[in-house]
């Protein structure tokens, strides 16, 4: 089993990366009952055992569970966010080691976060990805959780992604950047964005866009489909997947819903890593198959159901509802309309218990309905 590592850059990487660890620990958890540390687990996870005292060695390959701590790197260059989840419920998960703060922050200017504060703590920043690498069997690829507007996002996660090609270049590279919003009340943000986005477009094996306002629009036709009674009588509100309930906060904030689903499309894009199945593909086989050209790495996503199934059996009627969806303009984690744009390639990634007759039948129904250069 291959292993990857999770790197949070800024505010908002690490917010995201935080709901992104709950989330998976919750789905191991309602399946993995014995308590038992996995091949599933070990994709994430490493498993410690906290009473021996022999440095870096305490890891346990098998057996039962003793503490899980999380393949993470966790970088800000403002130790609130990074402070507050040390203190929550997920602080077991993580370790000092696995942390590189600031107080100062980089005012959000990129040039701050990218040449002042990589070449600060460049070192550091290398020493910890190393040993984080040295714990997995086979490294499989680095995901990169990083915002476009911020300082420390834009300018230090780009850096992050620099040093990654550096010293791990033979190990994949996906990035999930947060956009900010035409409405951004950052002065700085545009231009932090263009200046980040030449770094990714040269550095990145794959990145997965995503815009603030089509987050605030998932959320409030969530909330409005909630209200009015559309999602049935079966579906509970609680189960949306912009719901923190059964997660480790209590009260939400501002952004724990968009958070949410940021996270959630992680949650699914890592599921044939994390869990066995007979139609699972390799992380790596996204960049693979999807990407034509090596600049030509950034893809469209998008998100569907909009609530937690609670049965594992997908009914077919819903999952021909689920594939229109998916094709949706009201779906899509960036503003796009699938519908008049022109597909180089596609990959649905379907999650439960599904008749792979049914999966083609809706391939080739929602095939002739779409521009695409190769076929669905």
């Amino acid at each position: 089993m291959t292993q990857s590592i999770v790197v949070q850059v800024g505010q908002c990487g690490n917010q995201v990366g935080c709901r992104f660890w709950d989330l998976a620990l919750r789905e191991h958890a309602s399946v993995n009952k014995k308590g038992i540390y996995d091949e599933a687990l070990s994709s994430f996870f490493r498993n410690v055992d906290t009473r021996r005292s022999d440095g870096d060695n305490n890891d346990i390959s098998g057996g039962k569970i003793r503490s899980l701590k999380a393949r993470a790197v966790l970088i800000d260059m403002e130790e609130g966010v990074v402070n507050e989840i040390l203190q929550g419920p997920l602080r077991d998960v993580f370790d000092s080691k696995q942390l590189i703060t600031d107080v100062s922050g980089s005012g959000n200017n990129w040039a701050v976060g990218h040449k002042v504060y990589g070449s600060t703590y460049r070192e550091e920043i290398v020493e910890n990805l190393r040993k984080a690498a040295e714990h997995c069997d086979c490294l499989q690829c680095f995901f990169v959780i990083h915002s476009m507007g911020g300082g420390t996002g834009s300018g230090l996660g780009t850096f992050v992604l620099n040093v990654l090609e550096d010293e791990f270049p033979e190990v994949y590279r996906i990035v999930t950047s947060v956009y900010p919003s035409a409405e951004d009340d950052v002065i700085t943000s545009p231009y932090n964005s263009v200046l980040a986005m030449r770094e990714l477009t040269e550095h990145a094996d794959c990145v997965l866009p995503i815009e603030n306002q089509s987050l605030v629009d998932i959320v409030n036709k969530i909330k409005h489909m909630s209200h009015s009674g559309k999602l049935g009588a079966e579906i509970k509100q609680s189960s949306t997947i912009i719901s923190g309930q059964g997660g480790v906060k209590g009260q939400e904030k501002p952004f724990d819903a968009m958070n949410n689903i940021v996270a959630n499309m992680l949650l699914n894009l890592t599921s044939s890593a994390r869990f066995e199945g007979s139609l699972n593909m390799d992380l790596n086989e996204i960049t693979m198959n999807l990407v034509p050209f090596p600049n030509l790495h950034y893809l469209v996503s998008s998100l569907t159901p909009l609530y937690t199934l609670a049965d594992v059996n997908v009914p077919s009627r819903r999952l021909d509802q689920m594939f229109s969806d998916a094709f949706s303009k009201d779906h899509q984690l960036i503003h796009s309309d699938p519908k008049h744009s022109l597909y180089l390639a596609c990959a649905l990634i379907v999650r439960g218990d599904v008749q792979v007759s049914d999966l083609r039948r809706n391939i080739e129904r929602n095939a002739s309905s779409l521009q695409s250069i190769m076929g669905l």
